[in-house]
């Protein structure tokens, strides 16, 4: 069995920062790929920044040069450093990632986290 967990959301003023981490933790033989989503009221959930294993990051136009993505392979884990913060960015920011099961090494499955809140005051 697999988890995926959020953590370090939270309320900050306009201009301020917040560090996202998340952590994969179980059966787990290997990950592919990492991300960060988020969800505003009213809004569908949309890609914020993502990073493949071994590779380089990508990002959402509208965060560029905010945002800054990283993972620690070692202990599995993926963080957004969110600088600059905006009103606009209040939203859930959900963890996703690409895994392979230790039971299962050879198939790639999709796990979600249950998201953190981030709400960013004016």
């Amino acid at each position: 069995q697999v988890q995926v967990v959020e953590s370090g959301g939270g309320l900050v003023q306009a201009g301020g920062s917040l560090r996202l981490s998340c952590t994969a933790s179980g059966s787990i033989f290997s990950i592919d790929a990492m991300g960060w989503y988020r969800q505003a009221p009213g809004k569908q959930r949309e890609l914020v920044a993502s990073i493949i294993t071994g590779g380089s990051p990508n990002y959402e136009d509208f965060i560029k040069g905010r945002f800054t993505i990283s993972m620690d392979n070692a202990k599995n884990t993926v963080y957004l450093q969110m600088n600059s913060l905006k009103p606009e960015d209040t939203a859930i920011y959900y963890c996703n990632a690409d895994l392979r099961p230790l039971g299962n090494p050879s198939s790639s499955y999709n796990h979600w986290g249950q998201g953190t809140q981030v709400t960013v005051s004016s």
